[in-house]
């Protein structure tokens, strides 16, 4: 990300100005790592005891020892000097030689090993001041360079917007001028591009797609930070609150004022295109919606105009309607996931409908158990049939829906169970149990054994004779019995229709 020409205000970088003529007064090999590569912010000097309190983290110190002028023979006393500089944050020790003593002395050489605090020589030619002025140049080279870079790296992003496939080349631009892996997922919590392909393990994949769903589940603008095993990660919301379109996810972890300038201008371009694709979105939406209405109008050959506007027809064969039952959100998030082209199997055909969102699939398909599985949905599913047959197709998925349990309800279910089956309800529940009460009232008060005659005679196909044999009773006492129904009932069982409602009155109740 810094311009490769400029050296970043470092321990290093400051040791190695020829015009400086330091000298580290130890072998680097026993520097702890990264010792010499940490940032410097400034430099100062101070012969102070104990100058802690007027430093800052991230500074060299310069001094000239003569805080050590009359102990010069008590390791303790450098030993806590050099430790409170390293708990203060500074990050190297200069000293000067030749202005109150020869060379360093070797009690504060050993204190500074123990403490892996870098310890220079800076010569009597070379004053305090070009040591703070070389770093402060770097500091303002290496800030020049970063602004530098984020003006060209915002220019690179806006030209790379603008082509044709402006969004996933903002990804890439973005992910080169980071030189870290970037990802873009849409609303549902899918990847839709990432740059470079491939870049992340399945374990780190997984995490990350499980703490982009919760920042979207939040619903709420936001950037945060996390660390998945050794890669540090910004995930940076893309919409508005409410409406999010999507996160943009960095393998990078704190950026600084210049990166998070660049990914602004990416968040921004991006939300903007993923809005306008909205509205293209919301377009095909409604052309979808009006192919799903002509169909249910039995006016195929309008949807079949719309659908080709969609820019596709629709494939001959066999279909299945399914009815996607779930709460108006939850449905655009779903349209949204559908019209994002990464569901696998693809629908025929999706599109809003009165009742919900109706999906065409082929027979067969699992796309209505993936949709149940990736999303908190019931579908109901049709048994196979033609476009021409779809508001027959429809109606058996909505029936499926209303007499079925489970995430996916199949109309084959349903209809195996017959159309008494369907009786089988909380209200039919009740009425059978209002209009068996006076049977069972009379058969408990009186002994009678109304109630099973009824039952009997009925699945004899209402003859006499054969009701008498399946209850071990003479005919005549059947024939009684249907009587007394008849008059405790007030119907005359002579006819289908009062034969009918009794005999789905018993099949309801279970008796």
């Amino acid at each position: 990300m810094t311009d490769r020409l400029t050296s970043p205000p470092t321990v290093r970088a400051l040791l190695a100005r020829e015009d400086l003529h330091l000298r580290l007064a130890c072998d680097e090999s026993a520097l702890p790592g990264q010792a010499l590569d940490r940032a410097v912010r400034w430099v100062h000097s101070s012969d102070l005891a104990d100058p802690t309190p007027f430093l800052s983290e991230g500074l060299v110190l310069l001094t000239t020892g003569t805080q050590f002028a009359h102990a010069e023979d008590d390791p303790d006393l450098f030993a806590a000097y050099v430790r409170r500089l390293a708990e203060r944050g500074v990050v190297a020790l200069g000293f000067g030689t030749e202005v109150v003593r020869a060379g360093i002395p070797s009690l504060l050489i050993a204190a500074c090993a123990n403490n892996g605090m870098p310890l220079f020589e800076v010569p009597y030619r070379t004053p305090f001041i070009a040591v703070a002025r070389a770093n402060a140049e770097a500091t303002a080279a290496e800030s020049y360079a970063r602004r530098t870079w984020a003006l060209a790296a915002q220019r690179a992003v806006s030209l790379a917007a603008l082509r044709p496939d402006g969004l996933d080349a903002t990804v890439a631009e973005l992910a080169r001028q980071l030189d870290a892996w970037v990802g873009l997922f849409d609303s549902a919590g899918d990847l839709r591009r990432e740059h470079p392909a491939g870049a992340l393990d399945a374990a780190t994949r997984d995490e990350l797609d499980g703490e982009v769903a919760t920042v979207l589940r939040r619903a709420a603008r936001a950037g945060s930070s996390l660390r998945i095993g050794p890669t540090p990660f910004s995930l940076q919301t893309l919409g508005r609150g409410g409406h999010l379109r999507g996160v943009l996810a960095i393998a990078s972890g704190d950026l600084d004022a210049e990166s998070r300038a660049v990914v602004t201008s990416v968040i921004a371009m991006a939300g903007l295109a993923l809005e306008q694709n909205e509205g293209v979105q919301r377009a095909h939406g409604m052309l979808r919606a009006g192919s799903v209405a002509a169909l249910l109008a039995g006016d195929l050959g309008l949807a079949r105009r719309l659908a080709r506007e969609l820019g596709h027809a629709l494939a001959p064969g066999a279909i299945a309607v399914g009815v996607v039952e779930a709460s108006g959100a939850l449905l655009e998030t779903v349209s949204e996931w559908l019209a994002g082209g990464v569901a696998d199997p693809a629908p025929l055909l999706f599109g809003r409908g009165s009742e919900g969102l109706v999906v065409v699939v082929a027979p067969g398909s699992a796309l209505p158990e993936t949709l149940a599985d990736r999303f908190p949905v019931r579908v109901g599913l049709s048994a196979a049939a033609t476009w021409q047959e779809f508001p027959r197709a429809a109606d058996e998925a909505r029936a499926a829906l209303r007499r079925q349990r489970g995430s996916v309800a199949r109309f084959g279910e349903t209809a195996a169970s017959g159309v008494l089956g369907a009786l089988d309800s909380d209200l039919a529940r009740v009425l059978a149990a209002a209009a068996l009460a006076p049977l069972i009232d009379h058969d408990t008060t009186r002994g009678t054994e109304l109630v099973p005659t009824l039952r009997a005679w009925l699945e004899s196909d209402a003859r006499i004779d054969a009701a008498a044999i399946a209850l071990g009773v003479h005919r005549h006492t059947v024939r009684t019995r249907i009587a007394s129904a008849e008059r405790v009932l007030g119907i005359d069982l002579a006819s289908f229709p009062a034969r009918a409602e009794l005999w789905a009155a018993l099949q309801v109740s279970g008796l």
